[in-house]
């Protein structure tokens, strides 16, 4: 996934931004509501994680704004604020979910992998695809009941691709979900992580559609 952190705390924030990109994804970390803006005007996120104290503003009002213009990205509110009408607020102006600080970093990257699922229209983990037995929750793949070792950025794509089955994702794409801003992608850094895949889950797991981009195959 692709994901904005908007945390002015400098030491959660390098954490944060260090687990999740560790885990694979595409890790963008600002500072300010104004350099958030900018960044969702610039690129498609697949979701964002805001703190409510900003240097400039307050969270609640960033998020309400976000969906009164129609923005339907998914949001996690991180944030020291814990009683119950704080998360009601937060849930009531349009989070998907609501994390207290001080947070488990494991807990965190659950919470990031269930709203992820709700979003793609299918909450239960457990995919089969062919010979694949896919666990999205716990990053495994099963070929023929024998497990198969990603890299965080064959992962990414595959996930990419499993959490959107039916869909053509093309090349620009999946190098925005996989590479955050500044990255030096090379041109051919997708190619080589298909073949890649093709070869560790079978040449039926990723379909190239020739001028369009890549889809999820039927895993033969």
């Amino acid at each position: 996934m692709r994901i904005l952190l908007i945390e002015d705390d400098t030491i959660l924030g390098a954490a944060v931004r260090d687990h999740i990109a560790a885990e694979g994804h595409s890790a963008d970390w600002v500072g300010r509501l104004d350099r958030a803006r900018e960044h969702l005007d610039a690129a498609p996120y697949d979701l964002v994680l805001l703190d409510l104290m900003l240097p400039d503003g307050r969270g609640i009002a960033f998020l309400r704004d976000l969906r009164r213009r129609g923005d339907v990205t998914p949001v996690i509110i991180l944030t020291a604020l814990d009683q119950i009408s704080d998360r009601i607020e937060g849930l009531n102006a349009g989070a998907d979910d609501y994390l207290t600080k001080p947070f488990d970093l494991a807990e965190l990257s659950a919470r990031l992998a269930a709203v992820a699922r709700r979003y793609c229209g299918n909450p239960n983990p457990l995919v089969t695809l062919g010979q694949l037995e896919i666990d999205l929750a716990t990053r495994t793949v099963l070929r023929a009941g024998r497990r198969v070792d990603l890299t965080q950025r064959e992962w990414a794509l595959f996930e990419a691709l499993v959490q959107r089955p039916g869909q053509v994702i093309s090349k620009a794409q999946l190098e925005d979900r996989l590479y955050a801003f500044g990255a030096e992608v090379e041109s051919n850094t997708i190619e080589v992580h298909v073949s890649r895949l093709r070869k560790k889950l079978g040449a039926g797991a990723v379909e190239t559609l020739r001028g369009m981009g890549y889809r999820l195959g039927d895993g033969r």
